[in-house]
């Protein structure tokens, strides 16, 4: 039985690796093609390609559950093709002793994405992004398309790259008093973290009055914020590519500043449900080897996958938005998704039985 569940498993395996790799390719090459519209002096073809090449673990994450689904579909269906799967139950193998060799597989990629979504791909990502930004807008000006904004107290900070060791470049802070009147205006060139403080570095002030305004300028000015390089990152790193304990604190920060944090609790939830939301999504597709799709062609089975794993991803789409604007709880909005595979998924292989 050992030499059977290793040949369904490097069968499953084997069609997910495949599909992950052709799907994932075929994003970073979109992703070239898409950056290649900000081909500058600064951001080269050079920079485009080492940042898709940082943010491929983000996207080997993003789409394991969609791979899982095609691959399972793929790899068991060319074992019901050669009716390798009908001399099994014929031996006596249950649909349930099936059913959880075609899942350790799947279970064991769940394992090694996630690993991979708390460890690597965050790092990455956040490699990429700044390497990027500071491509995008080497200067010390303020833009609205680029760049990190946040906000503290009455106080709202713009920095134009961040780099991993602590350091942010083109730093402009606004600050405003009770009646929303602009106070002063601080640009610097960069600042660098000491632990419990930042140095702004080639610093220009300008302070508003009723009546007048004062210019300033320093060479070095101390700037004490309860901001961190590791609260920016987390500005820099879409929420979905986060870690775990990242988007824990960060929520909980943002609500200590009276801001929205739902995006993040969302990614929270979604991060936590995802292995579970890959098994779901295998199981939908071992239900329909045994069920409707037993004598179906390849291409059929790839194309019902295809519409599943679109579908899923559609709902996902819609109810993380609208858990936003309805004030339903974001765990409801990534879980209602999972279910519906699971309950499809189990109600689909009753029948087949």
């Amino acid at each position: 039985m050992s030499r059977l569940d290793r040949y369904i498993g490097r069968t499953v395996l084997g069609a997910i690796l495949l599909v992950l790799v052709v799907i994932v390719g075929l994003d970073a090459i979109s992703a070239f093609i898409d950056e290649s519209g900000d081909l500058s002096e600064s951001y080269t073809a050079l920079e485009i390609g080492l940042y898709v090449l940082l943010t491929l673990p983000g996207r080997l994450y993003e789409f394991l559950p969609f791979a899982a689904l095609i691959g399972a579909l793929a790899g068991l269906g060319q074992l019901a093709s050669g009716s390798e799967l009908v001399v099994m139950r014929a031996a006596g193998i249950s649909t349930g002793r099936l059913v959880w060799m075609a899942m350790k597989p799947a279970l064991l990629v769940a394992l090694i994405g996630f690993g991979l979504g708390e460890t690597l791909a965050p790092q990455t990502e956040q490699m990429a992004e700044s390497r990027r930004a500071m491509a995008l807008n080497p200067g010390e000006g303020v833009t609205g398309r680029y760049g990190i904004w946040n906000r503290e107290a009455d106080s709202f900070m713009h920095f134009n790259a961040l780099e991993p060791a602590g350091v942010v470049h083109g730093v402009t802070l606004l600050q405003f008093d009770d009646d929303y009147r602009l106070r002063s205006a601080l640009r610097a060139q960069r600042a660098r973290f000491q632990g419990d403080h930042w140095l702004l570095e080639q610093v220009r002030r300008t302070d508003f009055t009723s009546w007048a305004t004062r210019r300033s300028e320093h060479v070095t000015l101390r700037w004490d914020t309860a901001v961190t390089p590791e609260l920016l990152t987390m500005e820099v790193v879409s929420p979905d590519r986060l870690p775990l304990l990242d988007l824990y604190r960060y929520s909980r920060y943002l609500m200590q500043q009276g801001l929205d944090a739902d995006d993040f609790e969302l990614a929270l939830w979604r991060k936590l449900l995802q292995p579970v939301a890959l098994a779901a999504l295998v199981l939908v597709a071992i239900s329909f080897i045994f069920g409707p799709l037993r004598e179906g062609t390849m291409g059929l089975r790839i194309f019902a996958g295809v519409l599943v794993g679109v579908s899923f991803r559609i709902s996902q789409d819609l109810l993380g938005p609208a858990s936003l604007v309805f004030g339903f709880a974001p765990l409801y909005a990534a879980l209602v998704p999972v279910l519906i595979c699971l309950l499809a998924g189990f109600v689909l292989l009753a029948r087949a039985r």
